[in-house]
């Protein structure tokens, strides 16, 4: 007797209609919306699932009864399945049933693959860079390959924070597309195998910018100031 395989669960998070590129759908804004929220919201009462379809409800002008059941299957079903979010404990019930009193309201947190797919919304803005240091923070800094990885992402977020998440962005997105099988650990063998071609440009750049005199850098400087 033949077993059905489980297809593994899809992050939505880049999930546009076919028909407006520009525009993400529902599960796209839930999903969004509940890792923009428990990379930024620190108190465990604000983390259950009732006070997340409040928040991102209030944020889009609905009612959070109409989006709490997605906001329940995205949790269940994709964001834990897919180690992005994990229960990061339980909260006493002062009402109710005694059995759920005693069990608890669990909250919710961002994993380390959370941390590396929050810094990639856009909605979160300035705070990116502090919530990609938190990833990186979690390498290994022993494993050579890990601390260069680190290392080289830490020095570009200092000086060009647009390219590092260009790159992260590109990860993840082939993360959401099965190209890569696991988020994390993210490593250098996996980055080279993706974001090779994208990086194509900025590396010839480099690479020609490094070669040239003092002269000809500080004319390609000004050109690129000029029509940038």
């Amino acid at each position: 007797m033949q077993t059905k395989s489980v297809s593994k669960p899809m992050l939505a998070i880049f999930d546009t209609f076919k028909t407006r590129r520009n525009k993400f759908t529902g599960e796209a804004k839930r999903q969004r919306g509940i890792i923009a929220h428990l990379a930024m919201e620190s108190n465990p009462e604000l983390r259950t699932r009732t006070a997340i379809a409040h928040a991102i409800a209030q944020k889009h002008g609905i009612l959070w009864q109409n989006i709490y059941s997605g906001i329940f299957r995205d949790l269940d079903e994709v964001l834990i399945p897919l180690f992005v979010v994990k229960e990061g404990g339980r909260l006493p019930l002062r009402r109710g049933p005694k059995a759920l009193q005693q069990e608890g309201v669990p909250y919710y947190e961002l994993t380390n693959a959370g941390l590396l797919v929050a810094s990639t919304l856009e909605e979160l803005d300035g705070a990116r860079i502090k919530i990609l240091e938190r990833y990186l923070d979690t390498l290994s800094a022993t494993d050579p390959n890990q601390k260069l990885l680190r290392d080289g992402i830490q020095l570009l977020l200092k000086f060009a924070p647009s390219f590092v998440f260009k790159i992260i962005n590109e990860y993840i997105s082939s993360y959401t597309q099965g190209v890569i099988a696991d988020m994390v650990p993210m490593d250098v063998k996996k980055l080279q195998s993706i974001v090779g071609k994208v990086i194509g440009v900025e590396k010839e750049l480099i690479e020609a910018f490094m070669s040239m005199s003092d002269n000809e850098q500080n004319m390609i400087s000004r050109f690129i100031k000029t029509v940038s």
